[in-house]
């Protein structure tokens, strides 16, 4: 049911978060939001190699936790 919703909406243009190029983001891109396949593995393959890790933060102290 939530298919049928997604297919009547109208297709809206987004720029690909890779390329900054136009992307069509509906339904029939099965690469969307990136344009293309090449521009989808691109991000992929930066995952892979945690060129976009998320900076590590300090764990806090907790003073009951700490071993002495």
């Amino acid at each position: 049911m939530a298919d049928q919703k997604l297919d009547s909406l109208p297709a809206r243009t987004v720029r690909c978060p890779a390329c900054s190029g136009p992307s069509r983001f509906a339904p029939d891109n099965p690469y969307r939001p990136f344009c293309g396949e090449r521009c989808k593995q691109h991000d992929l393959g930066a995952w892979a190699s945690e060129r976009f890790a998320l900076p590590e933060q300090a764990p806090d102290k907790d003073p009951e936790f700490e071993r002495n």
